[in-house]
């Protein structure tokens, strides 16, 4: 069973993206949001691969968001998805992600299961990883997404491509912090401290990320993102840029957005800085050998 060519996720993501396009222009269907679970039906078609994906289904099984497994035989595959994820862009994700897998991996295991961590793991370097950046890819053709962005990109613009996607709108606040050349930071927070951060490749070159792996990182007093009395601030208000990073100038600023959802108990906080304002330690210069953007350590 073994595939000549070689795939990565932004080159499968591309093949089906073509012909998502031309199936839209003939038909004159809505180009956007995908049908993910069509299109895993079809993809083997597509790529001319005798073991079909054979069923998309939604199941009650608790311990999963998605998973992806092969019968006995490995000529058939089933793709499942837990019918307790909250919302129709979470379910597509999902099952996107492991439309990922299928193409990606298949050669590789006969089963994945994954959690809504491996969701968000698109800076690492990983199979997880991969299945979400090709899920990225299919879900906002980077061409298309960028014609959506405005001279200055807020929760408001973010959210009109999370709705055009049909994605969440953490997905896609990610991947404009992925493709964007704007200082930005993306951070999730719980209880006053990072559960994640994303940082721009130019905010991460100007030393504007956390270390959310090494360690609890506590939300700033005064910041946005602290405030419990403001749920949201979808277009951003200027604050000193010390405030989240201690050796910015004194003159810097950054301009803060919050959503709060009262529902999953967690803060979304979009950071926004200028270009070229370094917020390094004095003397210190750390290196990523992430190649496009960063999910800080």
């Amino acid at each position: 069973m073994a595939d000549p060519e070689v795939w990565t996720p932004q080159k499968a993501a591309i093949r089906l993206t073509k012909i998502c396009d031309f199936f839209s222009q003939t038909h004159g269907v809505p180009r956007f949001p995908v049908d993910v679970a069509q299109l895993a039906l079809d993809t083997a078609e597509v790529f001319r691969w005798p073991d079909p994906i054979a069923k998309v289904e939604s199941v009650d099984i608790e311990g999963f968001d998605g998973m992806l497994f092969a019968n006995e035989a490995r000529s058939r595959w089933m793709l499942l998805y837990n019918n307790a994820l909250e919302s129709p862009g979470r379910i597509r994700f999902t099952q996107a992600h492991e439309l990922g897998h299928y193409i990606l991996h298949r050669l590789k295991r006969d089963e994945f299961r994954c959690s809504s961590d491996d969701m968000l793991s698109w800076a690492d370097k990983n199979i997880e990883a991969e299945a979400d950046l090709f899920a990225s890819f299919l879900l906002m053709p980077l061409n298309d997404f960028r014609q959506q962005l405005t001279t200055s990109v807020d929760f408001e613009v973010l959210r009109h491509c999370a709705m055009r996607y049909g994605v969440s709108l953490t997905a896609a606040a990610l991947k404009w912090i992925q493709c964007t050349d704007e200082s930005a930071v993306l951070i999730l927070s719980r209880d006053g401290f990072m559960k994640w951060a994303f940082s721009s490749a130019t905010a991460h070159r100007n030393g504007a990320f956390f270390r959310t792996r090494k360690g609890a990182v506590e939300i700033p007093a005064g910041s946005l993102a602290a405030a419990l009395s403001i749920t949201q601030e979808r277009k951003g208000i200027e604050l000193p840029a010390s405030l989240w990073f201690p050796h910015a100038d004194r003159n810097a600023s950054l301009r803060e957005m919050k959503i709060q959802s009262e529902r999953y108990e967690y803060t979304i906080t979009l950071l926004c800085l200028a270009r070229n304002a370094s917020v390094w330690p004095p003397f210190e210069r750390l290196e990523d050998e992430s190649n496009h953007w960063y999910q800080d350590r």
